[in-house]
């Protein structure tokens, strides 16, 4: 391939209207390059280059061929193989100047192999098992020529109605803005210019997680010490470390759509935190802001969005029609233009596509014989990160792990559920290549036992939320009933129960459930599968669900109804066989919950980290007159960092270095930890502070830091965690970064009610 250094050549003016012809500057500068490639561009170039098309029907693949060639086209998304991006890549390379195009998808949690969904990745607490499902996804996408991937998502979600909550890494800043970092540094690896790595855009920006009512789409209203403190330190923590974009949200802020909030893209984001990188809309969001009523047409949309700061238009229909009268008129300036294609360029060149504009694509001869074959697959990655995701909620009378050979029923209409097993934004990949549950405990079991199966209820017997979540799906209905009546389902279901020594049903949501725009009024697991649940309590066998979800659910009744309740959300390409293991004792769960489980939908929110009050309710004591709800208990069902083990573990001799700490200083705190049960396990120990006297009203406490440890059954260790002042910081009412003298608790625990707890006073 003839690499892009052929840039510089001389332009006729005689057929162009450009600047006359420079002497290339040298590829290795990158400020020269771009800068002597903008000098030589048309308007129209300029402009071709912010736009991000839609591979799609009123885009179809001979226009958007011809359109790259024109230079009108800067990049495109959902075209994710090689045999598809090559042709639009070649016709770049016949366009005038033969800038490359990039090519972008949504590699949210994985490309062809698909690990579980991010919020059951951040049920891991592994740094480690995180950071290689990035890496792997990176690799595959890369290997299918893909430049750019829409992630990490890294939205703070503490309404559970929100279908999103499924993408994101859940309800805590620490814990997430240290995912963010992993993923970026992931996905990126040794630089967004290496054949074997994609940039990462990170999203939304910003606050979309905190959408009113938990309802997608929906506006966000928020002091400016919540956003500084709470929602915005993942996206900036991405940032830090590296990543090359930011998708911009769809949501206003304080009234101001993010798509037109010059605070936010440029006060904030660029003087505040100093980033240089790729801004890009989210789908059609310019548009939108027509309807947000801040624009009056498409013409001011355009207007304001790239005024903002907004770069590339995805699925763009204004920028190409309207920003070159828009600047004739004097109502935008050739800067605001100029900026933005400079971002453009900019990351096109650090993607490596200026060296090489086939960096991913490579040649014809080398394509995979067949870009879907399992071959092409990272099934043990995927079943390791998958086991460290799983969360242990419920195991009364060491119900679980289950013998193998034991006589087992399986029921429930996920039982056998390939799609729904890889979750919401799949990526690539392929339902027939997802191990079921039914596969994976089959797998496990061989012929020592017996395996009986039913399916006991469909996903849901409401036929609106049915046609709802069969809408979109063109080529056949992701969701399939049984026809047969509710009853005999139950009836087939209980026969198999009675038939065996314990039952498992896997039961919850479908994949589009949790998914873009499937906000949810009702959290409980649909009415149809919870009188399954109710039938089979009443066999008498003993009882595990296996849960499968992308949000926490209301499970109050199923808790006490089930001896042993495993919360495997939706867990990628190899979960089957991942939650076998951990059903048979083959693996030791470990994963602790990233999102509080409500109790019920009325206790939304329920976050674990609230901010102090002057009536709280306090276990035990009477009610009246303080922050309750009288018709419940007060308090989650499960809580934040919470998750079981088939071992045991116990925290003793916790022990602070000192009981005060100077500004400069470091403080140590420690705690004895003990595997006190019969098997090897890995458990979570979590540091939690409070600052119990502030300048204003400061969160009951605050995860500073976490260490995942493995111990063997009767070993004991030490952990150790550091706090300096900069652990003791937040943004006061003056949006001033400050760590006041006075009282902190240290809470040390393994979720975040049990610890223990000791004081110092910062100095």
């Amino acid at each position: 391939m003839k690499k892009l250094c052929l840039l510089g050549l001389f332009v006729s003016l005689a057929s162009h209207t450009v600047l006359a012809a420079t002497t290339p500057a040298p590829l290795d500068n990158k400020d020269a390059f771009i800068g002597n490639l903008m000098k030589q561009m048309t308007l129209d170039e300029k402009i071709g280059q912010l736009r991000l098309i839609s591979i799609g029907p009123e885009m179809p693949r001979e226009l958007i061929r011809k359109e790259i060639a024109a230079g009108n086209i800067g990049g495109t998304f959902n075209s994710i193989t090689r045999p598809e991006n090559r042709p639009m890549q070649d016709a770049a390379m016949r366009s005038r100047l033969k800038i490359p195009m990039f090519f972008a998808y949504d590699v949210i949690h994985g490309h062809r192999t698909i690990f579980p969904i991010p919020l059951a990745l951040a049920s891991s607490w592994d740094m480690d098992a995180i950071g290689l499902s990035g890496r792997v996804a990176a690799r595959e996408a890369a290997a299918d020529s893909l430049d750019i991937t829409f992630a990490p998502m890294v939205d703070i979600s503490r309404d559970p109605r929100w279908g999103r909550t499924s993408e994101g890494f859940g309800e805590d800043t620490y814990l997430v803005s240290r995912i963010a970092g992993v993923m970026v540094k992931a996905l990126q690896g040794s630089g967004a210019n290496a054949a074997d790595s994609i940039m990462a855009s990170v999203k939304h920006f910003a606050l979309y997680g905190a959408v009113e009512g938990g309802r997608d789409y929906n506006i966000v209203d928020m002091s400016p010490v919540k956003m500084y403190q709470d929602y915005l330190p993942p996206y900036r923590a991405a940032i830090d470390a590296g990543a090359g974009g930011v998708m911009v949200a769809l949501n206003s802020i304080n009234g101001v759509p993010a798509t037109a909030d010059t605070w936010l893209m440029n006060d904030l984001l660029r003087k505040q935190w100093g980033f240089k990188g790729l801004a890009v809309s989210d789908h059609g969001a310019i548009f939108e802001l027509i309807k947000h009523g801040v624009a009056r047409d498409g013409r001011e949309a355009a207007k304001l969005a790239i005024k903002a700061g907004i770069h590339m238009s995805m699925n763009d229909t204004l920028y190409g029609k309207e920003l070159p009268g828009l600047l004739k008129a004097g109502e935008i300036q050739q800067s605001d233009i100029d900026n933005a294609v400079r971002a453009v360029l900019d990351a096109k060149y650090d993607m490596g596509l200026f060296k090489d504009p086939y960096l991913r694509i490579g040649k014809a001869e080398d394509d995979p014989a067949d870009t879907y074959a399992d071959s092409r697959l990272h099934r043990a990655e995927a079943r390791d990160v998958a086991r460290r995701s799983l969360v242990l909620l419920k195991n009364q009378g060491e119900t679980l792990p289950l013998k193998k050979t034991a006589k087992i029923a399986l029921v429930g209409p996920l039982a056998k559920a390939p799609i729904d097993m890889m979750g919401s934004w799949a990526a690539a990949g392929r339902p027939a290549q997802s191990v079921t549950l039914f596969d994976g405990m089959t797998n496990a079991l061989g012929a020592q036992s017996t395996l009986i199966y039913a399916r006991g209820a469909n996903i849901t017997s409401d036929r609106k939320v049915l046609d709802y979540l069969n809408f979109l799906n063109f080529d056949a209905p992701e969701v399939v009933d049984d026809p047969r009546s509710a009853q005999v389902l139950i009836d087939e279901a209980v026969k198999a129960a009675k038939d065996a020594d314990v039952v498992v049903a896997a039961v919850g949501e479908s994949r589009g459930m949790s998914h873009e725009s499937s906000s949810r009024t009702d959290l409980n697991i649909p009415a149809n599968q919870r009188e399954l649940i109710k039938a089979l309590k009443a066999t008498g066998k003993p009882l595990v669900l296996v849960l499968m979800n992308g949000r926490p659910l209301s499970i109050l009744e199923e808790k006490d109804q089930a001896d042993a309740i495993l919360e495997t959300w939706f867990s990628g390409t190899e979960g089957g066989n991942a939650i076998a293991d951990v059903l048979f004792g083959d693996y030791n769960p470990s994963g602790k919950l990233p999102i509080t489980f409500p109790r019920s939908v009325g206790q939304i929110p329920t976050y674990y980290n609230h901010l102090s009050i002057g009536r709280p309710f306090t276990p035990g004591k009477p009610g009246n007159y303080t922050s309750q709800y009288f018709d419940d208990t007060t308090g989650p069902l499960f809580p934040f960092g919470f998750g079981l083990s088939y071992t045991h573990f116990s925290l003793t001799d916790m022990a602070l270095s000192s009981t005060t700490l100077n500004k400069t200083g470091k403080l140590d705190a420690s705690v004895m930890v003990k595997n006190t049960g019969q098997r090897d396990g890995e458990t979570v120990v979590q540091l939690y502070i409070q600052d119990v006297t502030g300048s204003m009203i400061r969160p009951v406490k605050e995860l500073k830091n976490f260490q995942k440890i493995m111990l063997k059954a009767g070993e004991q260790k030490v952990v150790h965690f550091t706090i300096t002042e900069e652990d003791l910081k937040f943004f006061n009412a003056r949006l001033k970064y400050v760590a006041e003298p006075g009282k902190f608790n240290v809470q040390i625990g393994l979720d975040s009610q049990d610890v223990t707890q000791q004081s110092f006073e910062l100095l």
